[in-house]
């Protein structure tokens, strides 16, 4: 066990995993086809995922939640998504981590405990906001302004697809604080209550995701107290960038889940669809696309369980870095892959609404996109390894 493991035991992971799956089976996975023709899941959700605790996974005890290694939190991504099939209840019942890692790494103990605690308890919905109109991936070009004026923070400015942007109550958001610098050099970040005066939020439609508030927000003259800053001005690009290697792993470990969740149901479907007497799992040629789809499940899993335990060795240097990019790519290549073997092998079923395969094929672009897209992803792990 190593230091990092934090007391987690194999069988503290599987008895993880089984709570997990009888939360998915039971409160979520019955009722995702009515939240997404709402466009959203009660916030009571939020509670009850608290209270099993798994808002709190990965957390410090002081804060009240349970510190635990990658390899438990990516078990808790990966059994949620198999079993549970919605990528948007996901998307934003666990949007507090992204959003709140830079407030626990950053932020005064003061706002820490201000902001985690009843975000851990369900109370709270925290969101992270960076990306803006025409800046996709370019986070250095952002320009949401921060003016410092006395005692606050002044915003002006928009950010665009906001997970949780339209209910959540804290928002971390990365701002251009050096106004006459250009680059990542004058990037800050701040924590901006969701009642800030000058907030407004407009909702998005989406190809998938359904149930998963996403929003535009625009800041006027948002007064935010300076003690809402994390870290120093002008750390932000740093503060960003860390940020987004945990979220690619976690995206990783959900993409599995997802693909997981496709070959069940199309291995399911298989068996009990006849066809011209027999049933298809007798087909050499659907034996042979799940036996694909298991090729790509297996170097997936092997992959995510061995850039998490390099994780929770402390190894996290560059090479990590780029391995956990082009990871990304490939377990959501392997969702991709998946996703469409199992519509194929369900035919018009597949294409219908209900089955988690038409959901999962959906889901799967905003999965490649979000978190940083393939060809970020690949110039970025070439960066890293010196090329």
């Amino acid at each position: 066990m190593s230091a990092t493991d934090h007391g987690f035991t194999d069988a503290d992971v599987e008895a993880l995993n089984d709570t997990v799956r009888r939360f998915a089976t039971e409160q979520v996975r019955p009722h995702v086809d009515a939240w997404d023709a709402a466009g959203e899941f009660p916030r009571a959700l939020y509670r009850q995922a608290a209270e099993l605790g798994l808002l709190g996974l990965g957390y410090p005890e002081h804060l009240g939640g349970t510190p635990a290694p990658w390899r438990a939190r990516n078990a808790l991504s990966q059994t949620l998504a198999r079993y549970g099939g919605s990528g948007g209840v996901m998307a934003s019942l666990f949007s507090l981590n992204i959003g709140l890692p830079p407030v626990l790494a950053h932020g005064s103990p003061e706002l820490q405990a201000e902001v985690i605690p009843p975000v851990l308890r369900g109370e709270r919905i925290a969101a992270l906001a960076i990306t803006e109109p025409g800046g996709g991936s370019d986070v250095a070009a952002l320009r949401c302004t921060a003016r410092r004026d006395g005692g606050d923070y002044v915003i002006d400015g928009e950010k665009v697809f906001i997970t949780s942007g339209m209910r959540a109550d804290w928002i971390t958001l990365a701002v251009r604080t050096g106004l006459a610098s250009k680059g990542a050099s004058g990037i800050s970040m701040i924590v901006v209550p969701g009642d800030a005066a000058g907030l407004s939020r407009s909702p998005l439609q989406k190809m998938g995701w359904h149930c998963s508030d996403t929003a535009q927000l625009r800041f006027d003259g948002v007064r935010v107290p300076a003690r809402c800053l994390l870290g120093e001005e002008g750390a932000g690009f740093r503060i960003i960038m860390g940020n987004f290697n945990g979220e690619r792993l976690a995206m990783s470990a959900m993409a599995l889940g997802f693909a997981q969740a496709c070959w069940d149901e199309a291995l399911a479907w298989a068996r009990q669809r006849q066809t011209f007497g027999a049933p298809l799992i007798e087909r050499q040629v659907i034996r042979h696309r799940l036996m694909d789809m298991q090729m790509r499940i297996g170097s997936t899993q092997a992959w995510v369980d061995a850039l998490a335990a390099r994780a929770d060795a402390g190894d996290q240097g560059s090479d990590w870095v780029a391995q956990v990019c082009l990871l990304k790519n490939h377990s959501t290549q392997t969702m991709q892959f998946c996703a469409d073997a199992a519509v194929q092998t369900l035919g018009g079923m597949g294409y219908m609404r209900g089955t988690v395969s038409e959901r999962v094929y959906r889901e799967v672009k905003v999965m490649m996109i979000g978190g940083g897209a393939e060809e970020i992803m690949k110039e970025l792990a070439a960066r890293q390894l010196g090329l």
